[in-house]
């Protein structure tokens, strides 16, 4: 009886199939310039793999991505590994897939009868990026999701089928759920399948017309097994070794191996106020040629330039036909290499000593960090990860008050975002507002009048600044040493969590604070309420100042008799005009008391936590 072996010979015939792909000719015997092909098939081996392991634990929604991608770096045993894998293979296949693409023109294996095999090729190439732009999308994060913005913004322009193609890829009108599962089918679906039929095709082609050699050799030719087996294998592992390197890079530079995940995307937030976005290393060519066409002229360099560029790469075959055509080809292609690294040089150069783009990448940074701090110690909530920062003071708070705020006001100088504003300062420098230290700057003679205070408001002719010049300004010792207690006491009424531990040990001169308030002895409460009422008053209510309550309904309405009546200096009613919204005005009030969560005291939430993954 025939071996189960043997039987399976005979009816598949996979015995011989085996044997000529082990003893494959090599011409000219084994080499490393023959490792690339292998090189590739096992970056996409790896791909396929990590892929589908990925796919188990991802959730293709708006409100899901982010927090599964989450789970799988952050909670998934093994999953950063798993996610890195299948990151960083991807942008070593896009390097490999160029150095493969640079051999073949060099050795001229684009040449009859070679032709198709070279654009299947070619089109690998364009597939990989494909891949890699679907795939940028799909964590649902801030950067992902303005670049993705950015470039179906892009494809919108194209000539005569733009707004449908546009329409087609975002799923509608609004980039959003359908856009992600759109990305998600061609990425883990459509684009796989189409990546493995050419790949097949392109090794097909390869064993039917044989390898190309640049040169002549002597040396003769050998079978595929041992000899460049070995050398692939060899290079494989090398690859491997190269992507395990990018993944455990972060944690030696003091971050968290594997892929990076920024914050979670922010629908609300459009695409050109996220200054951090930039499109992956190998689009940013792109991105900068895209910078000497504005405005109507984008299209000449978002789709003619590249997409002449790439007809005449595709043309090769038949220029190489020509006498002089090969050297053309190197030539062209030297070119084009050359100018993918200049424009992709000047764009690093140009981010390296821009300000602003600094600033934002470290915005993101802290933005992302924090998210995932949140994310760890509070859960994530059924609204999604992004209300964790929609809510957060630490990380919205400056955005608010850059946008509502910095007209008028700043913050240590700045617009809240660390941008240094050219526009003239109208209101107080509120950092560090109703602290000891600022409070006490308010009630000096020499800082009242300054533009940190009251200098550039219409209260710099008030009876404030009257009465500091002119009566604190002649306080004997003992007048300011209980003038000293007194700003204790006001500034105990904030509860700011920064002076918790002073007001603690200070809490027998804030007592006496507030009884030398009650006395009147400094006149304080000839303008200001404290603990009383007082319809007299002309002056902000010292009751609860700097708390708050008593931030929120200051800048809810700081035209209240509480506050400043009829002598507000136009300040908006932020909550009573409809201007802000009371969660966006408690976070503002909450990020000036720096008054936020502190992620890293928090203990890890427990397992029985409603609402929250």
């Amino acid at each position: 009886m025939r071996t189960p072996l043997a039987w399976l010979e005979s009816r598949t015939g996979y015995g011989s199939m085996l044997r000529n792909a082990l003893y494959e000719t090599v011409p000219g015997g084994a080499s490393w310039r023959h490792v690339w092909g292998s090189a590739l098939v096992f970056t996409f081996f790896i791909q396929i793999v990590t892929g589908l392991f990925l796919w188990l634990a991802y959730s293709p929604s708006t409100h899901t991505a982010w927090e599964s991608v989450y789970f799988l770096q952050y909670r998934m045993t093994g999953g950063w590994l798993l996610r890195g894998l299948h990151h960083y293979t991807a942008d070593v296949m896009i390097v490999l897939l160029v150095l493969h693409l640079m051999q073949v023109v060099v050795a001229g294996a684009y040449r009859a009868p070679r032709e198709v095999n070279f654009w299947t090729g070619l089109a690998l190439l364009l597939l990989c990026l494909a891949l890699s732009l679907t795939g940028y999308l799909l964590p649902w994060d801030q950067r992902g999701f303005c670049a993705t913005g950015v470039a179906t913004s892009i494809m919108g322009i194209t000539p005569a089928i733009g707004p449908q193609l546009k329409q087609v890829a975002l799923g509608g009108t609004v980039f959003g759920h359908h856009t992600l599962t759109r990305f998600f089918a061609l990425h883990a679906g459509f684009l796989p399948v189409v990546m493995a039929i050419l790949i097949a095709s392109h090794v097909h082609l390869l064993r039917r017309h044989g390898r190309a050699l640049s040169q002549p050799t002597r040396r003769p030719d050998c079978a595929w097994w041992p000899d460049q087996a070995l050398k692939d294998a060899v290079a494989c592992f090398a690859v491997l070794a190269a992507v395990l390197f990018l993944i455990v890079k972060p944690s030696l530079m003091g971050g968290s191996a594997g892929a990076p995940l920024g914050a979670p995307a922010d629908p609300s937030d459009p695409f050109a106020s996220y200054a951090a976005a930039r499109p992956e290393w190998y689009f940013l060519f792109l991105f900068q040629l895209l910078k000497y066409f504005p405005g109507r002229s984008e299209i000449w360099g978002a789709i003619v330039i590249p997409g002449l560029t790439l007809m005449l790469v595709a043309a090769m075959p038949w220029l190489g036909r020509w006498n002089l055509g090969h050297r053309f080809n190197l030539g062209f292609l030297c070119v084009i290499l050359v100018a993918i690294a200049t424009l992709s040089g000047l764009a690093i150069s140009e981010d390296w000593h821009k300000p602003e783009y600094q600033a934002a990448v470290s915005t993101a940074r802290v933005e992302s960090q924090r998210a995932k701090q949140l994310a760890g110690t509070l859960g994530i909530p059924a609204a999604g990860a992004a209300s964790l920062l929609q809510s957060d003071p630490l990380t919205e708070g400056p955005k608010l008050f850059a946008r509502n705020c910095a007209g008028c006001h700043r913050y240590g100088g700045t617009d809240g975002l660390g941008q240094v504003l050219s526009e003239k300062q109208s209101a107080s420098d509120l950092k560090g507002y109703a602290s000891r230290r600022w409070i006490t700057g308010l009630i000096d003679p020499r800082s009242v009048a300054s533009i940190s205070y009251m200098g550039g408001s219409s209260h710099t002719t008030g009876e404030m600044v009257r009465f500091v010049s002119t009566v604190v300004a002649g306080y004997t010792p003992e007048k300011k040493a209980q003038l000293a207690q007194i700003i204790a006491a006001v500034s105990a009424e904030a509860q700011l969590p920064r002076q918790h531990d002073l007001e603690i040990r200070d809490n027998r001169a804030i007592r006496d604070g507030r009884d030398l308030l009650a006395d009147g002895n400094l006149r304080c409460t000839e303008c200001h309420r404290f603990h009383a009422p007082d319809d007299a008053t002309i002056a902000p209510d010292l009751t609860g100042y700097g708390s708050h309550e008593w931030q929120v309904s200051f800048i809810s309405n700081p035209a209240d008799s509480r506050f400043y009546g009829k002598s507000n200096d136009r300040m908006p009613r932020f909550g009573e005009d409809h201007i802000l919204l009371a969660e966006a005005i408690g976070v503002i009030a909450d990020w000036l008391r720096e008054d936020w969560v502190d992620a890293d005291k928090l203990e890890a939430p427990h397992a029985a936590s409603g609402g929250r993954l």
